[in-house]
């Protein structure tokens, strides 16, 4: 046994039962996905210390995504928070399901549908590659625990918010000045008390070209900041084309998502992203998404008016009856007219 399997074994032993048993069974019965996206063309970059609407508005509508400089969170945070995140990882299984509780939590499998692991019992066709803890940033002051690391972690995680709240609130802000959007109106469409972590871990995998780590999807938020640190596997869809966005070391990737799109009147684009597995290394990717107020109504001349609470409960109904997340779609008026 070559020391790169002895290194996947040990790992496999830190995974959800079923990540263990299914990672077996691939090695003899994996299918071929699609193959890897073309390097990435040089993407939009924002400089967050002398932003400029028209820049930013520009990656949107043309991207959807743009790497983002100059941020403000210091790379001793993002490298704390990497450490003490992959240590979090290497617990048990049954360590992790064990010390995560309310109001955080500990899912596998999904990223959508379940943080219990119950969606695992639809069938392994359905299994996102995937570990991770959703932390609620605006009730990390309620999270008890007598372990160490999640103890520090939620500390780092403070820190982390408050970052991640001003990113959020100033890139909006932006956006919103671009749009011409109504101040009044649009103060409620970025509700900070929304804003979650998702801390993910994409496992090492004996055949990583038969399986995705998340399969092709948008997120439901206004917008997404993702840190990859070093290990990458992001490919977004632009015209057409797959690509890989890389990492790049003190940078933060932001995309939108469908909530920004519908408030933009489709100006914006909520990006179709996937993330594939790594047979040689496990990756550790951190996403802050943030949402409107819950009773916050998007007014759109393409859609009729919804608020994200009825986005997300039609989401939920969807994934029950259809298997998968039809979106927007859902909500244009062309849709309500036809049906």
């Amino acid at each position: 046994m070559s020391e790169s399997e002895v290194t996947m074994n040990l790992e496999l032993e830190t995974y959800p039962p079923l990540f263990r048993q299914l990672n077996n069974q691939s090695r003899t019965h994996g299918k071929v996905i699609e193959p890897v996206g073309e390097p990435e063309l040089p993407m939009p970059v924002i400089d967050l210390h002398c932003l400029s609407p028209e820049e930013l508005g520009g990656a949107c509508r043309d991207w959807g995504l743009f790497r983002l400089v100059n941020h403000g969170v210091p790379s001793t945070l993002l490298r704390q928070l990497h450490e003490h995140a992959k240590e979090l990882f290497s617990l048990s299984f049954e360590c992790k399901k064990e010390i995560f509780c309310s109001p955080s939590s500990y899912l596998w499998g999904t990223t959508a549908t379940s943080t219990s692991g119950a969606a695992l019992l639809t069938g392994p066709q359905n299994i996102h590659w995937v570990e991770g803890f959703h932390f609620p940033l605006g009730q990390l002051s309620q999270l008890q625990t007598q372990d160490p690391t999640l103890a520090s972690f939620r500390l780092l995680l403070e820190e982390y918010g408050k970052h991640l709240a001003r990113l959020g609130r100033t890139i909006f802000k932006t956006m919103a000045m671009e749009l011409n959007l109504d101040p009044g109106e649009s103060e409620t469409h970025l509700d900070e008390s929304t804003g979650f972590l998702r801390v993910y871990r994409y496992p090492l995998r004996s055949m990583a070209n038969s399986a995705w780590g998340i399969e092709v999807h948008t997120d439901s938020s206004v917008l997404t900041i993702l840190n990859q640190y070093e290990v990458g596997g992001l490919e977004i869809l632009k015209d057409n084309q797959w690509l890989q966005v890389k990492p790049t070391s003190d940078t933060l990737i932001v995309n939108l998502g469908d909530m920004m799109q519908a408030i933009s009147n489709d100006e914006y684009k909520s990006v179709k992203h996937r993330v594939r597995l790594n047979k040689d290394r496990e990756r550790i990717s951190m996403g802050y998404f943030v949402f409107p107020k819950e009773d916050s109504v998007i007014r759109s001349s393409k859609y009729k008016p919804f608020t994200h609470g009825d986005f997300r409960a039609q989401v939920q109904q969807d994934l029950k009856t259809l298997g998968f997340k039809v979106g927007l779609e859902k909500f244009k008026l062309t849709h309500a007219s036809s049906s």
